[in-house]
C-alpha cells in the first residue's frame, strides 16, 4: 500500500499566501517548507511500502530518501489529484501538506481503516478534507468535486458513496491555512518544525526547552528571528 503526498515546492510568493499578513512571503514560505518537512517525516515512519510525492515545482533539502517523485499535471486540482493517484497505482492513502501534526501513527491507522472498508476520508476543521484513502483508485473519485470550499469534505464524501464505496471516517484534523490554524496545530504537535517555527517567529507562544528541529529554513528567515 502506498502513501502519496500532494505538494507544493515552498516558493516564497507562490505558497501559503495566505498566512500574508502578519507573515512575510518568505516567512510562509519557511512555515511551508517547515510543514512539507513534518509530513514528509511521519510519512518516512509510516507502514507504507512505497512513498509516492506528488510535486508541483522542484524537489529541495526538505526532501528525505525513499520517496518516489512524480509531477503533478498542470489543470485543475481534482485533475491533479486523479493524475496523482493513477501514477502511485494501486490501494493507499493520499494526504496533503497542511497537517503537520499528523503522525506516522496517524497514517498507519488510516491506511488500516482500508482493511474495512473501501475506502477512507478524514475531515478538516474547516469543512475540507485532510487525508483519503482508496482501496482501488477510481477515474471519478474527484472529477469535477469542488476544492478548497467548505463544503468539499461533504461533496468528497458523497462522491464515494455514489461510487458505491463504503467509507471509514477518520478523525477531524485541523489543516495550516491562517495564522489562526496555528495553535490548535501545534498543541497537536509541539515537537515539530512546524511548532518550533511558528514559536520563533512570534505566533504562537513557545512551550518547552525542545530544542529546534533540523533542518530549519534559516535562509527564508528575517535575520532578527534566527538570532
Amino acid at each position: 500500500m502506498h502513501l502519496l503526498v500532494m505538494a507544493k515546492s515552498p516558493v516564497p510568493g507562490r505558497v501559503k499566501t495566505r498566512l500574508c499578513p502578519p507573515c512575510t512571503p518568505g516567512e510562509a514560505a519557511a512555515l511551508a517548507e517547515a510543514a512539507l518537512a513534518d509530513t514528509l517525516d511521519a510519512a518516512a515512519a509510516c507502514g507504507a511500502n512505497r512513498l509516492v510525492l506528488a510535486l508541483e515545482g522542484e524537489p529541495g533539502p526538505w526532501l528525505p530518501p525513499g520517496f518516489l517523485v512524480v509531477a503533478q499535471c498542470p489543470g485543475t486540482f481534482d485533475r491533479r489529484l486523479a493524475h496523482a493517484w493513477s501514477a502511485a497505482g494501486g490501494p493507499g492513502v493520499q494526504i496533503g501538506m497542511d497537517t503537520p501534526q499528523v503522525t506516522a501513527g496517524d497514517l498507519d491507522r488510516a491506511m488500516g481503516a482500508l482493511d474495512g472498508a473501501q475506502a477512507a476520508l478524514g475531515y478538516a476543521a474547516d469543512g475540507g478534507w485532510w487525508a483519503i484513502g482508496l482501496r482501488r483508485p477510481h477515474p471519478d473519485a474527484f472529477r469535477g468535486l469542488p476544492m478548497s470550499a467548505a463544503r468539499t469534505g461533504r461533496a468528497q464524501h458523497a462522491r464515494l458513496r455514489s461510487l458505491g464505496l463504503d467509507v471509514a471516517v477518520l478523525p477531524t484534523r485541523v489543516d495550516l491555512d491562517t495564522v489562526d490554524d496555528l495553535p490548535a496545530i501545534v498543541t497537536a504537535g509541539p515537537a515539530t518544525r512546524t511548532a518550533r517555527l511558528a514559536a520563533h517567529l512570534g505566533l504562537v507562544p513557545l512551550h518547552g526547552p525542545a530544542p529546534l528541529p533540523a533542518p530549519l529554513p534559516l535562509d527564508l528567515l528575517p535575520l532578527h528571528v534566527v538570532a
